[in-house]
């Protein structure tokens, strides 16, 4: 099995050493530079990554990750999209070896950390596949679609780790997520995506107008996903209560909307109806893993405290 392990960069010194140890395993790394200005392709290149130079004008991920993937050697089995902020865990070749055969592999994610460095959001992300029959779509938040629609999917045992730089601006996101929503309007997962930007950077009245388009569109069937769009909405609107119980309604196999009650009725002084749903929201022991979660919704501690404060009232 020969692995190539990929990224396309931009100003990324600060992150290509630790991306690199942490691919060491890989047969081959490759860096698409988009137009680094910093000391990103020597660093690279000091450490026997193979760096091509790649423009995009006007900018879009998906295209220059389909440029980066036509540059990959034709011998190489398996293809790792690994962005530069991002480390592998250990033993994480071993664990892919020892996997089923599969096109693609789904491994752990951990985006976001707790202050005390504990995984906070994470969910189960799939950008490991074989070398040939694959495209990205979409200007951003670009996602890999397969050629052969019964493509077999495994779980690669392994881990992905982000450690992103805290600085660096979303700014570009929008403009390329309301490409997104132009180029096919009734992409539901742009349009999610797009709300959630909107939502992320303060532009309220348009966040709630697109996520409401969301939950409106035929193609937004995924009850994860539509359950997250309610919960944003909740946080925008004076009554989130209803929001809340829209999103629990949704989805009843996951608990994060559950705990946004909790915390809710916390706030207000509801003991009993916080309790009850901490009650409801603990026979769920396990996150589905197919969506983004926090610790904050598997925090068992803190839903036995507010049950606790309940009965104490």
């Amino acid at each position: 099995m020969k692995i190539a392990v990929v990224s396309i960069a931009l100003n990324e010194e600060q992150f290509v050493q630790r991306w690199r140890e942490s691919a060491a395993d890989a047969d081959v790394c490759i860096i698409g530079d988009t137009g680094s200005t910093d000391g990103t392709v020597k660093i690279a290149e000091d450490n026997d990554v193979v760096v091509h130079k790649i423009v995009v004008r006007p900018w879009r991920f998906d295209m220059a990750r389909n440029a980066l993937l036509a540059l990959i050697p034709e011998d190489i089995d398996y293809v790792i999209n690994l962005d530069v902020d991002e480390v592998l865990t250990e033993g994480w070749r071993a664990q892919m070896e020892a996997a089923p055969k599969a096109d693609r592999y789904n491994y752990d994610y951990v985006w976001s950390w707790t202050k005390d460095d504990k995984p906070d959001v994470s969910f189960r992300a799939d950008k490991v596949h074989s070398r040939f029959g694959w495209i990205w779509k979409h200007p951003c938040h670009e996602a890999l679609y397969p050629s052969d629609p019964t493509a077999k999917i495994a779980s690669g045992g392994f881990g992905i780790h982000h450690h992103p730089d805290p600085k660096k601006s979303r700014g570009h996101y929008l403009d390329l997520l309301q490409l997104a929503t132009r180029e096919d309007p009734s992409d539901d997962r742009m349009a999610h995506y797009y709300g959630r930007e909107l939502f992320m950077q303060g532009k309220w009245n348009e966040a709630r107008k697109e996520l409401v388009r969301h939950l409106a569109l035929p193609k937004a069937q995924w009850r994860a996903e539509r359950a997250q769009s309610y919960r944003f909405i909740a946080k925008m609107d004076d009554n989130p209560e209803r929001w809340f119980l829209l999103a629990v309604a949704e989805d009843m196999s996951r608990r994060d909307a559950m705990v946004d009650l909790v915390d809710l009725y916390m706030k207000d002084d509801r003991l009993a109806e916080a309790a009850g749903w901490a009650k409801r929201a603990l026979q769920i022991q396990k996150s589905p893993g197919d969506y983004m979660t926090t610790a904050h919704a598997y925090d068992d501690t803190y839903l036995l405290h507010v049950i606790d404060a309940a009965k104490r009232a």
